[in-house]
């Protein structure tokens, strides 16, 4: 009997995932059976998925063959350390989502829920498909069932028009970057026409064309993923999505854009040229500073976290560029260094970030609000979702001991490990960078206190928050895999990156695992434990001691002997909820300082106004420097071809008689 090898495993899931989908049209407005039976089904495949792609890691590749297509043009399909590293991170995390989805969805929510189940296990499914093509026919055709199924998703709630807009807006972006992956691909095989990777890593181009194809990946791949200036699409798709939507578009469809990245730049190019890592890094640069800025003065929750996930992306790229630089000049021990940070902020914020965005869907459930000035003091309603979103904040906020910390750590110690580069300026661009990445975190931090704050600290600012309730055990059960997920990262690093060691190992050709083992399970020390070193249980040891001693002190000097009174208000009686700060007044110092960086209009109370009241609105100067020019462009060009064909019989013979006269000057000899 034939084993059945990894790959074959992985292609039953494909099919298992769309079997569950497709089993939800049987009885498609059965929302029990939907819940309560296909998302739990859904979770045991991705559990499926991601115990076999972490058993897959360090393996010898393995390839199949699908003679399903075009003829003449079958599926070429490859598992390799890559494809298993972010088979891993879309397994374990749509466990979490697809349990918490059991208790969220409910009836009467815009599309059919036997629908709905279709589209997300879908949407699975051509996840996965695309880490597994092995060529640009295979990858395209995932790509775009990815791309389509995704949409279908934004759009449920498809009767409200701002939300039709926002998937169509997505859909565009889509597609665009995807004629541009087409066009990268096109350059890889125009030499000899093999459209398979194995194909296309033979190739060898000149710099000139190898350049065009990274530039082409680069904008490609980036429209997916939210790179400045393609990201408009994100803070407008993932608040039109359900929750567990937007958990999955955020924490893993944006990462298979950085799998095709890594893909195109590392394993398909071959060698990188060091101006692709510069590109790579200003581009992440610019996108995590501006991420970052816009979520630190959003008043919907959704749209903060939407903002943040592009500062994550931002942290990302950045990495990219870094690591393509190292390698370049052959510095491959920082090469590895910056490629262990890359794949395990990809592991981190996919964990977090999807735990933020249930969160907020739990949060919108009990309370229909997703304005943060409308929230406030729901940690004494709903403590569960409270308590587990504290650990995703903690996590985005780059705070030990939990996993946004460890990757943004190895990130900074490639740039301060770095030594002295051949270009001049580039020595001047590596500790500039270095700052920019601190700021980030710094107001990440920011964004993250105003999130956790305003929605579940103090108190309660409308009366209607009174009937909160806490979420429901299928969505804690969802939220507490994901802050598993958090927590292992961050206390088990040097275990984790030993398993990523693979990956780095088959685009690098080395690895951190020589260094690491020396050191031991407990340590991470990338480079040398005289020159940096952190050991995350003796950190996680020492908070929760510290707390409980400190509790424990508090009770002993002060038990019986308290005395409760009015807190001190500076002579001021009035202590209700409209005297805590607002999500607007939080962030006023982050817009006075960095003012140039909004788009702002302010109203003021004027003596006329018979209701006076003042507020600020804060927009994307990229809406009214390329996107609506550009809308205005096509709209003119438009109206033209639209005067051209006016629909009158006689105006098209008049344009038959012009081009045949025209031809016949033309061709008279």
């Amino acid at each position: 009997m034939p084993t059945l090898l990894p790959i074959d495993t992985l292609l039953i899931a494909v099919c298992a995932w769309l079997a569950v989908g497709l089993a939800g049209l049987v009885a498609p407005r059965n929302t029990r059976f939907i819940a309560k039976t296909l998302f739990p089904a859904g979770a045991l495949v991705g559990m499926l998925v991601g115990f076999v792609s972490l058993g897959s890691l360090g393996a010898a590749p393995e390839t199949a063959v699908l003679a399903i297509g075009l003829p003449d043009l079958p599926f070429h399909l490859r598992l390799d350390s890559l494809t298993a590293i972010f088979g891993v991170l879309l397994g374990f995390i749509s466990v979490g989502i697809s349990i918490f989805a059991a208790g969220y969805f409910r009836e009467g929510e815009g599309t059919a829920p036997g629908l709905l189940c279709l589209e997300y296990h879908a949407f699975l499914a051509s996840m996965l498909m695309v880490l597994l093509a092995d060529d640009a026919y295979a990858f395209m055709v995932a790509w775009e069932s990815m791309a389509l199924a995704s949409f279908f998703l934004v759009t449920t709630n498809h009767q409200h028009a701002e939300i039709r807009r926002a998937g169509y807006l997505y859909l565009l972006i889509a597609h665009v970057g995807a004629i541009s992956i087409l066009l990268s691909f096109g350059v890889m095989t125009a030499n000899s026409g093999d459209y398979t990777f194995s194909g296309m890593r033979g190739q060898h181009l000149s710099s000139f064309w190898a350049s065009a194809a990274y530039l082409l990946a680069l904008f490609g791949f980036g429209a997916k993923a939210g790179l400045v200036p393609v990201h408009v699409w994100l803070p407008e798709a993932h608040p039109a999505a359900p929750s567990p939507v937007s958990a999955m578009m955020s924490g893993v469809m944006l990462k298979t854009a950085i799998y095709g990245l890594l893909r195109v730049s590392f394993d398909l190019l071959g060698s990188p040229i060091w101006w692709w890592g510069v590109v790579a890094l200003g581009v992440g640069l610019v996108t995590a500073l501006f991420g970052v800025l816009y979520s630190t003065v959003q008043s919907d929750m959704k749209r903060l976290l939407a903002y943040s996930s592009i500062e994550n992306i931002g942290l990302i790229a950045v990495g990219i560029g870094l690591t393509l630089i190292f390698h370049s000049y052959r510095m491959e021990a920082l090469a590895a260094l910056a490629m262990t940070a890359v794949l395990y902020h990809c592991l981190a914020h996919a964990g977090f970030k999807s735990l933020l965005f249930l969160c907020t869907g739990s949060v919108l459930h009990a309370t229909k609000e997703r304005s943060l000035g409308k929230l406030g003091g729901l940690i004494h309603r709903m403590p569960w979702v409270a308590w587990l979103a504290l650990a995703g904040v903690i996590a985005s906020a780059g705070l030990p001991p939990l996993s946004g910390f460890i990757s943004e750590w190895l990130l900074l110690q490639a740039f301060l490990f770095s030594p002295g580069l051949p270009h001049p300026w580039l020595n001047m661009i590596v500790p500039v960078a270095a700052a920019l990445v601190v700021l980030v975190a710094a107001l990440a931090g920011f964004a993250m206190v105003k999130f956790y704050g305003i929605i579940f600290l103090g108190q309660m600012r409308e009366e209607s928050l009174k009937d909160a309730h806490d979420a429901g055990w299928w969505e804690r059960a969802g939220l507490i895999w994901l802050a598993l997920i958090t927590l292992c990262l961050g206390i088990f690093p040097s275990s984790v990156i030993l398993r990523i060691d693979a990956a780095t190992r088959q685009l690098l050709g080395t690895g951190l695992s020589e260094r690491m083992a020396d050191h031991g399970w407990w340590m991470l020390a990338p480079i040398s434990v005289e020159r940096a070193s952190y050991q995350p249980l003796v950190f996680l040891a020492v908070i929760v001691a510290s707390v409980l001693l400190g509790r424990q002190l508090v009770h002993h000097l002060y038990h019986g002997r308290t005395r409760r009174s009015a807190a001190w208000d500076c002579g001021y009686f009035f202590q209700g909820p409209r005297a805590q700060d607002t999500a607007e007044g939080f962030s006023q110092p982050i817009r006075r300082i960095f003012e140039p960086m909004f788009r702002l209009t302010r109203h003021f109370p004027t003596a006329r106004d018979t209701q006076p009241y003042y507020s600020v609105k804060v927009e994307d100067h990229f809406w009214h420097w390329l996107y609506l020019p550009l809308a205005r462009l096509v709209g003119g060009i438009s109206g033209l071809i639209t005067l051209l064909q006016g629909g009158r019989i006689a105006i098209y013979l008049l344009y038959s008689f012009i081009t045949l006269i025209l031809l016949l000057l033309v061709a008279r000899p």
